[in-house]
């Protein structure tokens, strides 16, 4: 693969777990040190917008056809269909519009979707998997945001104990039981391995 060559310098921070782990909160800090010169990795999916979702902002939003469409055509360097028509996935383009800004991408995906990034680039990739203190805290904080339905919220907190298993094939594992402990590690973390 010749382009991967090209973008030596660039590199791919994965952040990836369960559900309601402080994932997001994370990464948005991240974004936010200007000198680790990292850029979101905006996802495409085929759900609903929720709240205050922007277009090309928070997401790229598909129908389930189009997105359909696209894994046809070989668009996505990860996808995963996450529930039931409900998939959500990365386009080969996103990474290449970061790339030629002379940025590093970083990624906030689902489990499954950070390792195959992680199988496609283990050298250029730091995978990083948020743990969660515990899955009944996982839950209060589901439902603090109020942004879903408690089926929904208890397909989440099934799904999560898979992905917690999964945490033992990611680089590193952050806790998340303290935010100001799990930010200063993550950051900490990122600097290291964008400066390498």
């Amino acid at each position: 693969m010749a382009k991967q060559k090209s973008n030596k310098k660039g590199k791919l921070i994965v952040f990836s777990a369960p559900s309601g782990s402080g994932k997001t909160t994370i990464v948005r800090h991240l974004l936010d040190i200007e000198d680790l010169n990292l850029e979101f990795s905006i996802s495409a999916t085929s759900r609903e917008k929720r709240g205050e979702e922007i277009e090309g902002k928070d997401y790229y939003f598909l129908s389930a056809k189009a997105f359909k469409a696209k894994i046809k055509k070989d668009e996505f360097l990860e996808w995963e269909e996450v529930y039931r028509d409900n998939f959500y996935g990365t386009l080969k383009t996103e990474v290449k519009r970061i790339w030629a800004k002379g940025k590093h991408v970083i990624f906030d995906i689902d489990v499954s979707g950070g390792l195959r990034i992680k199988r496609k680039f283990p050298e250029q990739t730091l995978a990083v998997f948020v743990k969660p203190p515990s899955i009944d805290e996982l839950k209060i904080r589901l439902k603090k945001r109020k942004t879903e339905s408690d089926d929904k919220i208890n397909m989440r907190v099934a799904k999560a104990s898979a992905e917690l298993a999964t945490a033992p094939l990611f680089d590193v594992i952050i806790e998340n039981d303290n935010l100001k402990k799990a930010l200063n590690e993550a950051e900490t973390l990122i600097s290291d391995f964008v400066h390498s």
